[in-house]
């Protein structure tokens, strides 16, 4: 079987990338990766290192884990050999991940008029797609031939509100909208996309990150073969959740 990871050139999420990578290919699922141009993406710095981040540097930045997947990803043969999006056929593929990511990096792959035609052919074709964060607004903006998102009538979940905002007014004052890509935030584009026929879930408090031995603090939103998640605490939950809806 066969997945496709489309990244951004940069500012990517590294866990809401690397988790889904990991559980994928331990399940012995070629991931194939994709990228604006053909050539590897790379992370949000800011996010592994935690630089900048100040007082909330244990709380914000990718932890051990996240951190740990994101290497043996960026290390893989995959990762160093990209497609680019204008080459994306989804017959190619079994299944779609679309990872999140909030800096500004991220306008590239949350505007890319080739993605969406790639992520329009994943739903002609009633193919599995998991989409975390951010990666949920490319769903949004993803349109059918009859001018509708994909999302229409769909119950799905994406980076709420209250979590988009904590961050934010926790940085603010040294990294202004670092954690804003833009200034409506993705629970509202998300929510108008789903339209008063669907429903936008925002799930329980998101105060601890999931792991492999606490699915249970992740929350996923599944409709049919269609899996999202909120923020890198949902990475775990919403990778299995995926394997298990694909496989």
């Amino acid at each position: 079987m066969r997945v496709l990871i489309p990244i951004p050139s940069c500012d990517f999420d590294p866990t809401e990338s690397a988790i889904p990578w990991s559980v994928l290919s331990d399940r012995g699922v070629e991931v194939v990766f994709a990228t604006p141009d053909g050539t590897p993406g790379t992370a949000d710095a800011r996010m592994l290192s935690g630089r900048g981040l100040g007082p909330w540097r244990p709380l914000l930045r990718a932890d051990a884990r996240g951190r740990r997947a994101y290497a043996e990803m960026a290390s893989s043969e995959a990762f160093g050999q990209p497609i680019d999006y204008g080459r994306i056929d989804a017959a190619d593929f079994d299944g779609l991940v679309l990872p999140g990511g909030h800096a500004k990096g991220m306008k590239e792959y949350l505007e890319s008029e080739p993605l969406f035609a790639a992520v329009r052919g994943f739903f002609a074709a009633d193919k599995p797609v998991g989409a975390i964060c951010h990666g949920v607004v490319v769903l949004a903006r993803t349109t059918t031939h009859a001018g509708r998102s994909v999302l229409a009538g769909r119950r799905v979940t994406a980076l709420t509100r209250s979590l988009e905002l904590t961050g934010w007014w926790m940085t603010r004052l040294w990294l202004g909208d670092y954690y804003r890509t833009y200034p409506r935030t993705v629970e509202a584009e998300v929510r108008e996309a789903v339209g008063t026929a669907g429903t936008f879930e925002s799930g329980p408090p998101a105060l601890l990150r999931d792991d492999p031995q606490h699915l249970d603090r992740g929350f996923t939103v599944v409709d049919g073969n269609l899996v999202t998640a909120r923020w890198p605490g949902d990475a775990h939950a919403f990778a299995e959740r995926f394997v298990r809806e694909m496989l």
